[in-house]
This record gives C-alpha cells, structure tokens and sequence, in this order.
C-alpha cells in the first residue's frame, strides 16, 4: 500500500458552497454534476477543468443547496464557469454561490 503524501505535499481545496434559483424543484445530484460538467468544458476546455479538479460532493434537492470541491486556484474559474449557467434540462435556473471555504466542516456550519 503506497504510503499516504505529507500534508505540504497534498493538493489544497477549497469548497464552493452554492444554491440554484429556480421555479423548479426536480434536479436530481446527477443532473447538476452534468451541467456544471459541460459548462466548465466549454469555458475552460479539458486542460482547465483538469487542473480545476471539480467535484460535487453534496446535493440537497429539497434546499437546492450542494457544496463543491475545487482546487484553491481555480475558485474565480469555477464561478465563472457555473455563472454562465442558465438552464438545467431545458428548465431556466440560475447558480448563486453563497461562499468559499476550505474545510467542508466550516462549509457545511457557515453555509449549507
């Protein structure tokens, strides 16, 4: 088993807490990953959403609250990215970002 990297070598995130304004309440975790997904390829191409290393790590359906996990250089990119968001299958919505932070303890206590 590889031995597990030292904290100064380690990758540094941060956590994007975010919330979709919409008239709709049915978007399931599957179809936000995928529109944030596509809309960062298009803005940024492979080689930034690559280096961007985005993950959505929660979902809330019924709050339409969900936290993401991005590289610490790469939030201002990321925001660009969701913010060109207009539409989740073929239904109009609109990502606002309620703030960043960098342990999604603090995330989830301040945000979520």
């Amino acid at each position: 088993m590889p031995k597990p990297l030292p904290p100064t070598l380690r990758e540094r995130n941060r956590y994007v807490v975010f919330e979709i304004i919409s008239e709709n309440n049915g978007f399931s975790k599957g179809d936000v990953s995928k529109v944030i997904q596509n809309a960062s390829l298009r803005f940024l191409g492979e080689l930034g959403v690559s280096k961007m290393s985005l993950w959505l790590i929660e979902w809330n359906g019924e709050t339409r609250k969900g936290i993401l996990k991005v590289n610490h250089k790469s939030v201002d990119e990321m925001r660009a990215s969701i913010a060109l968001i207009r539409e989740i299958n073929g239904k109009r919505a609109i990502f606002h970002v309620l703030g960043v932070s960098g342990t999604i303890k603090r995330a989830r206590e301040k945000y979520y």
